[in-house]
């Protein structure tokens, strides 16, 4: 096609865009899709909205070994005890957070508990399931080393920021 017959083209299908969408009319108005409002792109997908979610005495968290995420023996009544209150409760919705201590070995340390934070999450997720807590209800987040329970240099704090907690929300 010679560059006269593709300016043609252009400009008769431009001449059609008016008729197809009518004078004074935007593809809103039509029917037709349009872009989401520019407050809805901005949002991220997928991630919970963390404040909705809270913390109930019922729910408690577990604790995990350092560089570890396999359940403690010792955490396995309390996940099992989260997962028969959940199975009673079927009109909440839980999100589990996992969290690590500031320690780590390599110069990504960061990078590196968000994922075993994660990986956390994911193992006391897997449990509830084999116990019964349906998957579409649990959500999994990992904070890393960003939000410590206690901030004192000693492995007694270190200990409790190496956790899974339990958030919950109404369906």
């Amino acid at each position: 096609m010679n560059g006269y017959a593709l300016r043609v083209v252009a400009i008769a299908a431009l001449g059609w865009c008016p008729i197809l969408v009518g004078p004074g009319q935007n593809l809103a108005q039509t029917g037709m899709p349009t872009a989401p409002p520019a407050s809805a792109q901005n949002q991220l997908i997928g991630l919970p909205r963390v404040r909705d979610y809270e913390p109930i005495q019922e729910l408690r968290d577990i604790h995990f070994d350092f560089g570890a995420t396999v359940i403690r023996p010792d955490e396995v009544r309390t996940l099992n005890a989260n997962a028969a209150w959940l199975r009673a409760n079927p009109g909440y919705l839980v999100l589990i957070e996992g969290h690590c201590d500031n320690r780590g070995a390599t110069g990504r340390k960061n990078e590196f508990n968000i994922d075993l934070g994660e990986r956390r999450a994911e193992a006391a997720m897997n449990h509830l399931i084999t116990q019964g807590v349906h998957p579409s209800r649990i959500t999994i987040l990992s904070y890393g080393e960003e939000r410590p329970q206690c901030a004192e240099e000693s492995e007694r704090c270190w200990s409790q920021n190496r956790r899974s907690r339990f958030l919950v929300k109404p369906r």
